[in-house]
């Protein structure tokens, strides 16, 4: 945790940051790329590349801030039904972004990984994400760095019924029989990784859209009305300071 990093969010936003409630993983649903170029007479392509340019800069916030999983919905199974050129550009996005950010991710620890239907790619994206998932494969320490999770050709039911597949292909009858909650979790996207803690959605709208459908059973939700290319280090740093406040009960009562 970058200490004079925090220091200076505490100054722009007046808020108290609480290092002992720091949220482990963080799940972003990034919305309202659209509206926010339209807001601005632009064309749609012109909000996705503002949206890319807000990733980066959240991502490099979690890093400082000393998240440890940040988890984004880059692009789900349904976004495939819009426009050919509106999927053409985020394919082209993606391939950038995998290039062009390689070497900032690399220097600030951040290992990539994807979640979802990666064979669904094209073949130009899959290489792309290849290249930059060796080349972050092992930029992490037990200490520092950051796991980004790029949810792409991503539905949560879709992953919940692969991971049951796997577990009745792997597991015993009396294994499945005796499965726990936590093995099963074993057999998704995430395995190996806590739950987030957080879920930030932007744009003012305020569903799941079918996103991590098993792992945010407890998560503290916060939805802001900010786009999401005017979503940035200091508007992460209010989630986080909001989260800080909530009493997570998970389904128990507090002592008194």
């Amino acid at each position: 945790m970058n200490m004079d990093y925090v220091a200076k969010l505490e100054a722009a936003t007046g808020l108290k940051f609480d290092p002992a409630k720091l949220p482990r993983h963080i799940a972003i649903v990034m919305d309202g790329n659209g509206r926010w170029a339209k807001q601005r007479g632009q064309k749609r392509s012109s909000g996705h590349r503002a949206g890319v340019e807000a990733l980066e800069d959240v991502v490099i916030a979690c890093r400082n801030l000393g998240v440890g999983y940040l988890t984004v919905y880059a692009f789900s199974t349904e976004n495939w039904s819009r426009p050919a050129a509106e999927v053409s550009t985020l394919m082209s996005l993606l391939s950038e972004f995998a290039a062009s950010k390689l070497k900032r991710l690399r220097d600030n620890q951040v290992e990539v990984r994807v979640l979802g239907d990666f064979a669904g790619l094209p073949v130009l994206q899959r290489a792309a994400l290849n290249r930059l998932m060796s080349a972050t494969a092992n930029v992490r320490t037990p200490d520092e760095g950051l796991v980004l999770n790029l949810a792409l050709n991503y539905g949560g039911r879709s992953e919940i019924l692969a991971g049951l597949k796997r577990a009745a292909a792997e597991l015993s009858p009396r294994e499945l029989q005796e499965m726990t909650e936590e093995r099963f979790g074993g057999f998704l996207a995430t395995a190996g990784q806590p739950d987030p803690d957080l879920l930030i959605r932007t744009s003012g709208e305020l569903r799941l859209s079918n996103f991590l459908l098993w792992q945010l059973a407890y998560a503290e939700f916060y939805f802001t009305e900010i786009l999401w290319p005017d979503f940035d280090a200091v508007e992460l740093f209010r989630a986080i300071c909001a989260y800080q406040q909530r009493n997570r009960r998970f389904g128990a009562l507090l002592s008194e």
